[in-house]
Formats: C-alpha cells, structure tokens, sequence
C-alpha cells in the first residue's frame, strides 16, 4: 500500500480502430475478464481513495463492465477525444477536494506490476513518469533525463533525429501530486502534429514552475499495449505462460501446462493436479489436493480439498463443492451446493441446488429448475439415492435417507428415508412388437 493517499485514473476513452471491432478495445478480454479490468485490479492493490475511468467510445457500455468490476469507481465522459491531456482534464470535478498523488494508468496496457506502481505513489518527486528501456524504441514517445531529472517527453512524431535515438521510452504511465495536476492540467496546449492534448506536456508546464519531475524504469514487458488483435493474442499467451509458471512453482501440478487456461483470479492450493485441457473461468478456487481431470470447464466456483471433477464436466457460477466430493464426465454444476462425500458419476445437471452429505446421485439425474419465468431450488438431504434418470421438478425437497427409483418424476417432497416412485406403470403386449414390425415393413415396401 502506498505511504500517502492515492487516487486513480484509468484513461478508457479509445475506439481502438486497429481492433476492427464495434466492442470498445478496453472491453476486448484478456485472461477471462475486460482489459481495463486488469488495470482496476493493479490499481486495488494500492487501496486508493479514489479510482475514476474515463470513458468515451462505448461509454455505457464501459460504464457497466466497470461498475460490475469495481462497483465504486467513478465515471467521467470524454465525449470528444482530443488527447490524454484532455481526457485528464475531465477528472478534475471528481478530484475536487482530493490531497495526495494521483496515478494515470491505460485501460489497455494490463500487465503493470503491484510494485511499479507502489514505487510510483512514494516517489517523493513532484511529477513521475514511468519509462522503460525498449528493446526496439520505434514510434516511442522519448524521455530526455538530464542531471536534474527528467526534463521533457517528446512524441515520436514531434522528435528530431537525435532525440529518436534515446533508448528511454515513455510508458504513458505518470503519477503527480494532485495540485500540481489541478494546476497544469488546464494549461495544457495543442500546438503539436496530431492537434491534441498531451499529458505529456505536464512534465515541461511542471519544470517551468521549479518542480521537480523523474523517472522510475520498469521492464518493457510490463509496458505492453494493446492496440491489435494480434496483440491482445500475444499479451494472452504471455499472461497464460506466467500463470502457469507460477502455479508450478507454488506446488500445483499441471499434466500438461500448455493446454490448461487460467483467468486472472485463479486461486490453486498446492498439491491440486490439473489435468489436460483444463479451462478456468473468472472467479475460480480449487483448494489443495483437489484434482481436476481432462477437458474440464470451470468457472465462479469453489473446488474443496479432496474433491475430484471430471473428465469432460462443467462448473458454473454458484457451485460449490465440500471435500471429498466427486463430480463425474458429463455433468454440470450450477448454483448448487454439494456437501461432504457427495457423488454424481456422470450425465447430470443440478442446478439452484443443495445436496447433502453423502448422498449419491444416480446418471441422468435433472434438477428441472426453471419454469420459463423463474428459478425454484431443489433440496437432497444426507445419505439419499437419486436413481439413473430421475427428473426433479423443482421446487422439491428430498429427504434425508430416501431414495427415488430409476426413471422417476418427482414432483412432491420426498419424507426422511422414504422410496419415491413416480412412473407410468408397465404394460407387456405380447407378440405386438413382431406384428407392428411386420406392418411398418409392408407399408414402405407399398410405398
């Protein structure tokens, strides 16, 4: 956390034309949740007192992935894009008041670390500006460092020959104090090749008032935009390769790394094993010991220790499994709760369900949830025996010790260690079935 207060600014204005998409680019998905979600998050972790998005393209539609994410940033509108100075300038009525650093960060460049941006909010220089060393600096903004400090950023398009070859490159990342920012944000001009605002200017309007400006340098990696497809492809595979790599190493065993995919939230205890082809969704928990097998789909769920899912199952929001539990091939959770030593081998649905301890549950088993209007629950004490193929309509309650015969409707509540049998009654016609064959046969010949 950072020693004085902090507020965020997360610019998510943009179109993103290089996307070829009506979605606006911040809302493109990088490890299961929107890109600006991955700023929002970084940003948490300082625990700011404010954290505001500005929102252009698509605002609504930013607005409300943003306030599902994090329900108590603020959102500005800029309406017209004309340059991040301009967007920044849109804050200054939700900063009103505010006393502390205010950090600008892009909903489109995901993978700035926790500590950058610590090392950031406690810099005691007036102005900071997150640089990084670039491997290729091509159409880079470039950072001239002085003795005295960083003394200017200049855009790529705005730089001469000499300039373009300074090796230190402007992440776009800034952090000031904020009545510094109240001040110079205002001041800003667009006497520049693209007519726009840049916040970029802050650092010569800041030296011209005797303030002190710096740079604090991070590794190019953290620095990654994006702004294609092609991109947001990159940043995936370079996101599931460290999160791979970091469960490994925090004891989790995946039997095959490269085919297992984790969102950003993904929480594994050490000894789980994840078998091939594992997906996970956002908002997944597996606890140690767990194993999930093969071609396994899970998301907002909780795994326990001992609990076993899979092959070719899906977990989905609500679902929650106690330890030692066994979900089979071909089954799906859903808003349902299975206590200890609950198991379903195999071609199930439950869902807005609980099932008690111990109690198993039979193939092709269908908790009939929804009615076409609304969701109803169904109730399995401890200790029953659902049977192959039961439908349970729902609202229903099962009992604790009873058991429902194979092929059953149940369609009332089950009493404690009763047998239900809901069914039609069997009839046998004999020799029917030879006669019926017979007759079928003869009138497509006929025909």
């Amino acid at each position: 956390m950072a020693e004085m207060a902090v507020a965020v600014v997360i610019l998510a204005a943009g179109q993103g034309s290089r996307m070829q998409s009506d979605l606006p680019k911040v809302l493109h998905r990088l490890a299961g949740v929107p890109l600006v979600g991955h700023a929002l998050r970084t940003a948490g972790q300082l625990q700011p007192e404010l954290t505001i998005v500005v929102a252009g393209h698509g605002a609504e539609a930013v607005g409300r992935a943003v306030t599902r994410l994090e329900p108590e940033a603020r959102i500005v509108l800029q309406s017209e894009q004309l340059g991040t100075g301009h967007a920044v300038r849109q804050t200054l009525t939700e900063l009103e008041g505010f006393e502390g650093k205010v950090i600008v960060l892009y909903g489109d460049t995901p993978f700035i670390g926790t500590d950058t941006l610590a090392a950031l909010a406690d810099h005691p220089a007036d102005l900071v500006v997150l640089g990084f060393e670039a491997a290729d600096p091509g159409r880079y903004g470039r950072l001239v460092v002085t003795e005295r400090g960083l003394e200017r950023i200049v855009e790529y398009k705005d730089a001469d020959e000499a300039t373009r070859r300074i090796g230190l490159c402007n992440s776009g990342v800034m952090a000031l104090d904020a009545g510094l920012l109240r001040q110079l944000v205002v001041r800003l001009g667009s006497d520049n090749a693209s007519g726009e605002y840049y916040l970029t200017d802050l650092v010569a309007l800041a030296r011209a008032e005797g303030r002190r400006a710096e740079v604090v340098i991070c590794d190019e990696r953290e620095t990654l935009g994006i702004n294609t497809r092609t991109e947001l492809a990159a940043a995936e595979a370079a996101f599931q390769t460290r999160a791979r790599r970091d469960a490994m190493e925090n004891g989790v065993t995946l039997c095959d790394p490269a085919t297992v995919w984790f969102a950003l939230d993904t929480w594994i205890g050490r000894d789980a094993v994840i078998g091939q082809n594992v997906v996970f969704g956002p908002g997944v928990t597996v606890e140690s010991g767990a194993e999930i097998l093969p071609f396994c789909h899970l998301e907002g769920c909780h795994v326990s220790s001992g609990a076993t899912v899979g092959p070719f199952a899906r977990l989905r929001p609500g679902a929650e499994l106690g330890g030692d539990v066994h979900v089979g091939n071909f089954v799906e959770i859903k808003n349902s709760v299975l206590n200890q030593g609950v198991k379903v081998g195999h071609l199930t649905y439950l869902g807005d369900a609980s099932i008690g301890e111990h109690s198993n549950i039979g193939a092709g088993t269908v908790t009939c949830n929804y009615d076409g209007v609304g969701k109803h629950r169904t109730d399995i004490g401890a200790r029953a025996f659902i049977g192959s193929d039961t439908m349970l309509v729902a609202p229903v309650r099962v009992g604790n010790d009873a058991l429902t015969g194979s092929g059953s409707v149940i369609t009332r509540d089950v009493p404690d260690g009763a047998l239900a049998v809901g069914r039609a009654r069997q009839e046998n016609r004999p020799g029917l079935a030879v006669r019926m064959m017979a007759a079928l046969r003869a009138e497509k010949d006929r025909k």
